[in-house]
C-alpha cells in the first residue's frame, strides 16, 4: 500500500509521518513533482497540502483526475482553514479533505477508507468490461429484432445479466436511487432485484449486498472526536499543572475546550432533532414496471414450460410482451418526509420517477418500453406496516416531488418545519442529515447478520423483505452531522455523510428546521453532498 506525501509543510509532514509510520504503508515524499512524475511513482494514495491563498489556483488535482486512469489514485488534501476551504478543495476533485491541525485517529481512519474504496472499484472494472461485452451482443440482437415485422415486440435486458455458478441471476437494470450515480457504481450493487429462475429472490445475493453496505454506511465520527478532545484537555491540564504558567499551553487548552464545547452543543442539537422529527422521515419503496409503447402490454420475462426465464447461449434473458413469466420490476428506495397535515411527503423527482434523466433506464426506454411506478409505499419508523402513496406533483424547476399518503399518517409523527429564508443557510453552520442511505441494503446491514439472514430467508421478492423489517420495527433512519461548506443559488454544499438511498432526506439547521433536501454527492467523494434549498419546494406546497 503505497502513499506519496507531496508538497507538505514541515509541521504537517511531521504529523502525517507520525500518524502513518506504524500503519504498515510504503511512504514516499516529494516536492514540486509534475503529474507524470507523480504517476511514475505509482502511489495508491496521494496526500498533498494547500493553504487558502493557493487553493484556488491549485491545478495538480484536476490534472491527475484528467489522466487516462485516475481511479487508481486517491487524493487526500490537507488544508489550512475551515468548511469553505474544504469545499473548494472538493470542487477541485480531491477524494477527501481534512483541516490542519487534525486529530490523528481521524486522519488515519480517513486514509484507511481510501484504500478500502479502491478495492471494489478495481474488482468492478472487470465486471464492467464483461457487462459491456454483453451489452454489445444485446444491442446486436435488438437491431436484428427491431427490423422484423413480427407483431409481437421482444426486448432484451442488456448489462444487468450475470451468470453466478450454475444459476442464472438477473440483476434487472441498475436502480438509480440517489445522485444519478456513474455506470460503474450502478452495476455494482444498485440493482434492487435479483431473481433466480422463476422470479425467486436470491437470499445469498441479498445478504452479500447487505455485508457490502455495512462497510460503506456513512458514520458520524463526532463521538470519537469528542472523546479525543476530552483526552487532550486532560493531558494539557496536567502539563500546565507541572510546568506552571505557560501561555502557549493555555492558548492550546482554550482552543481545545472551545472545539469540545462546540461539538457537544452540536451533539445536543442533533439529539433533539432526531428525537422530535426522526419518526416523520420515511423509507420510500417504489416499484417500477414497464409497458410496450405500441401495444400497452406489460413487459414480462419469457419463461419455459417449467416457469424458468429463457436464457440464450450468451446468458441473455428474454423479455416479451406476451411472456408467461413475472413482470420486469425494479425496486427503488429513497427517503421522504412529512410536510403537510394532509399526508403530503416531500422527496426528489428522481426518487418518485426513477427513470427520469437516468441513462441506465433510458437504454431500455429508447427501445420501445414505457416505465411507470406500479406502487409507492412509505415505511415510517416505529410502525409495523407500510402506507400506500400516490404521486402528487413534480417540480418543473428542481429535483423535487410530492407524494400523497392514501391512509392517515401514524399518530406519533410530527410535521417538519421548513425554513426558506435566505439567512437560514450560512457557510460554516452545523447541519444534521437524516435518511436511509444504501436503502434496504443499509437497513439489513444495521440489523446485523443473523437478523438479516432470518428476514431474507425464503423471501421471494424485496417487498416481503421490507414488510418483515417493518413488522420487527427495524426500519429506522440514519443520522449524520456536518457543516455547510458553501451556499449557492440552487444548492447547499455540506459534509454530513450519506450515500445512495439518502436522496430525499431533509437537511436540518441548528434551529431544527429543514433548509434543504439531499439530492446528490459530489463526484468521486462520498463525504460531501448537495441539497436543494427548501424554497424550491414552495410551489409544490401551494
Amino acid at each position: 500500500m503505497r502513499i506519496l506525501l507531496l508538497d507538505l509543510g514541515t509541521e504537517s509532514l511531521r504529523e502525517v509521518k507520525h500518524v502513518l509510520s506504524s500503519q504498515g504503508y510504503e511512504i514516499n515524499t516529494g516536492a514540486s513533482l509534475t503529474v507524470d512524475e507523480v504517476l511514475a511513482l505509482s502511489p495508491e494514495v496521494l496526500i498533498t497540502e494547500a493553504t487558502p491563498s493557493d487553493l484556488s489556483c491549485c491545478g495538480l488535482i484536476s490534472q491527475i483526475k484528467a489522466a487516462p486512469d485516475p481511479r487508481n489514485l486517491k487524493i487526500v488534501m490537507i488544508v489550512h482553514g475551515g468548511a469553505l476551504e474544504r469545499a473548494r478543495a472538493l470542487d477541485l476533485g480531491a477524494d477527501d479533505v481534512i483541516s490542519f491541525p487534525f486529530e490523528p485517529i481521524e486522519f488515519a481512519a480517513r486514509i484507511r477508507t481510501q484504500f478500502r474504496e479502491r478495492q471494489p472499484e478495481l474488482e468492478l472494472e472487470a465486471k464492467l468490461n464483461d457487462a459491456l461485452q454483453k451489452e454489445r451482443l444485446a444491442e446486436t440482437a435488438v437491431e436484428a429484432l427491431s427490423g422484423g415485422t413480427s407483431a409481437r415486440r421482444r426486448f432484451w435486458l442488456m448489462p444487468a445479466i450475470l451468470v453466478l455458478s450454475a444459476a442464472v441471476v438477473l440483476a434487472a437494470l441498475a436502480t438509480v436511487i440517489s445522485n444519478r450515480r456513474s455506470r460503474k457504481d450502478a452495476l455494482q450493487l444498485k440493482a434492487e432485484i435479483a431473481r433466480l429462475n422463476g422470479g425467486i429472490l436470491q437470499q445469498g445475493e441479498l445478504l452479500r449486498r447487505a455485508e457490502q453496505a455495512r462497510a460503506s454506511l456513512p458514520a458520524s465520527d463526532a463521538a470519537g472526536t469528542r472523546d479525543s478532545l476530552r483526552a487532550q484537555t486532560k493531558e494539557i491540564r496536567q502539563k500546565i499543572a507541572a510546568d506552571g504558567d505557560n501561555d502557549s499551553l493555555k492558548r492550546q487548552l482554550q482552543e481545545t475546550e472551545n472545539r469540545l464545547n462546540r461539538l457537544e452543543s452540536e451533539g445536543r442539537v442533533a439529539e433533539t432533532i432526531v428525537h422530535t422529527f426522526g419518526p416523520s422521515i420515511c423509507l420510500l419503496h417504489v416499484v417500477v414496471q414497464f409497458r410496450d409503447h405500441d401495444s400497452g402490454q406489460l413487459i414480462r420475462f419469457s419463461a419455459d414450460a417449467t416457469g424458468k426465464p429463457q436464457v440464450d447461449d450468451k446468458g441473455m434473458v428474454s423479455l416479451d410482451t406476451e411472456g408467461t413469466g413475472p413482470p420486469l420490476e425494479i425496486d427503488v428506495f429513497g427517503t421522504g418526509f412529512l410536510v403537510a397535515g394532509d399526508g403530503r411527503l416531500l422527496t426528489n423527482h428522481h426518487v418518485a420517477e426513477p427513470w427520469w434523466s437516468d441513462e441506465e433506464m433510458k437504454q431500455l426506454l429508447e427501445r420501445g418500453a414505457v416505465a411507470f411506478a406500479a406502487s409507492y409505499t412509505a415505511y415510517f419508523p416505529g410502525t409495523s406496516d407500510g402506507i400506500a402513496a400516490k404521486i402528487e406533483r413534480i417540480s418543473p424547476v428542481a429535483d423535487l416531488a410530492t407524494l400523497k399518503l392514501q391512509s392517515p399518517a401514524p399518530p406519533h409523527i410530527t410535521l417538519l418545519q421548513l425554513d426558506d429564508r435566505s439567512g437560514a443557510s450560512v457557510t460554516g453552520d452545523a447541519v444534521v442529515l437524516i435518511g436511509y442511505p444504501a436503502g434496504i441494503d443499509g437497513i439489513l446491514a444495521r440489523a446485523g447478520t443473523d437478523v438479516a439472514r432470518g428476514v431474507a430467508e425464503n423471501a421471494h421478492e424485496l417487498t416481503q423483505v421490507v414488510s418483515r423489517l417493518a413488522a420487527q420495527r427495524l426500519i429506522r433512519p440514519t443520522t449524520t452531522q456536518g457543516h455547510i461548506g458553501d451556499v449557492l443559488k440552487d444548492k447547499i454544499v455540506y459534509d454530513a455523510a450519506t450515500t445512495s438511498g439518502g436522496s430525499g432526506g431533509p437537511l436540518f439547521n441548528r434551529d431544527g428546521k429543514v433548509i434543504g433536501v439531499n439530492f446528490a454527492m459530489l463526484s468521486d467523494f462520498g463525504g460531501s453532498n448537495l441539497a436543494i434549498p427548501i424554497r424550491y419546494a414552495n410551489e409544490l406546497m401551494k
